[in-house]
């Protein structure tokens, strides 16, 4: 297929968010190389050995499709590549996003660049990541406020990890409202013994275990430990409504491989978690992928969606059990190809 003709399969989709999508994937198709393939005129060439680096790259794109060129593009092609930072507390343009209900029970409350979410109940509110400490009052207090929640109901915070555009928030909830914070063990060490944090460093609290649930009111968050983003890594699944429809979240909590790209065995650890969530979210029926990246998820385009999305449309996150799958696959292949360059063995 050619991109002449994914042009004009695109005209004629009705549909804003599968626009969207497929747009995406199209403006895409030249950096990633998707179109050399598609469109050759003669014969194919042979396929790269499937244990190749050219071979896993090539499952990771197979696996990415169209749903998922955005995370491909950054754990695939350009792993070694980080992406700076431009946003700053002094310019709020940068950064600064409306709040957004996603969900009957879940809300955004992300910045342009970063995601917290709110997982809402009447009995309390969980939040998962807390964003930079100079964007948590503004997007996460503020924003609860203006979806008509009450900060002071917040249980619990849940940290996927101690990296600063995640953690420097947490103290701020736990000391205003008395939040109980649960994080991963190694990443309660590593922010005890770290540098200070701006906002101060939260206290130890809960350290998570595999399996373990966090409840308030109808709301169940399970834990699963992904090791590899940093050593205590977490990662869960939780149910959503989508007009009282239940819906699983798989919630990946460290889905970049960028720290690693010289580290092999740590590549081997994230290799195991990623296969260690896709299963988790197989067993659950999850049919949604979250992060705390828009670059990972599309959270800030797809939370706007919404707002054009017709009666009886899918919801934007909503992409199948099969696309969850998916997901898992094309981020163990991603880190498996850059595994594979670690080690020297790439051509």
């Amino acid at each position: 297929m050619t991109i002449a003709k994914l042009t004009q399969i695109l005209s004629g989709v009705r549909s804003t968010a599968l626009k969207v999508r497929l747009g995406m994937a199209l403006a895409l198709v030249g950096c990633i190389g998707l179109s050399g393939a598609m469109a050759q005129s003669g014969g194919r060439a042979a396929p790269p050995p499937p244990d190749s680096y050219e071979g896993h790259l090539a499952a990771a794109k197979l696996a990415a499709g169209f749903d998922f060129t955005g995370a491909l593009a950054r754990l695939c092609i350009v792993p070694s590549i980080s992406v700076r930072n431009s946003a700053s507390a002094d310019n709020r343009a940068s950064w600064y996003a409306e709040p957004v209900k996603v969900f009957d029970n879940l809300y955004w409350l992300g910045t342009k660049i970063h995601s917290s979410w709110a997982l809402t109940d009447k009995d309390g509110i969980i939040i998962i990541d807390t964003l930079y400490n100079y964007a948590a009052e503004p997007e996460i207090i503020d924003g609860l406020k203006k979806m008509h929640l009450d900060p002071g109901t917040i249980k619990y915070v849940i940290l996927s990890h101690g990296h600063s555009d995640h953690d420097e928030g947490v103290k701020l909830l736990q000391d205003k409202y008395g939040a109980r914070v649960m994080a991963g063990g190694p990443d309660w060490d590593t922010i005890e013994n770290g540098p200070e944090i701006p906002g101060g460093k939260p206290k130890r609290d809960i350290v998570a275990a595999d399996g373990q649930k966090i409840t308030v009111g109808n709301n169940v968050v399970t834990i699963v430990t992904t090791p590899g983003h940093t050593q205590g890594t977490l990662s869960m699944i939780f149910t959503v409504k989508d007009h009282g429809k239940p819906m699983v979240v798989a919630y990946s909590g460290g889905t970049s491989n960028i720290p690693l790209v010289r580290n092999p065995a740590g590549l081997t650890q994230f290799i195991d978690s990623q296969r260690k969530l896709g299963k988790a979210a197989a067993d659950a029926g999850a049919t949604i992928v979250m992060t705390n990246h828009s670059e990972f998820d599309g959270a800030y385009t797809k939370v706007r969606l919404l707002a054009a999305r017709r009666a009886g449309e899918a919801h934007p996150y909503d992409v199948g059990t099969d696309g969850v799958q998916r997901y898992f696959k094309m981020t163990e292949e991603c880190a498996t190809a850059t595994r594979i360059k670690a080690l020297g063995q790439a051509n």
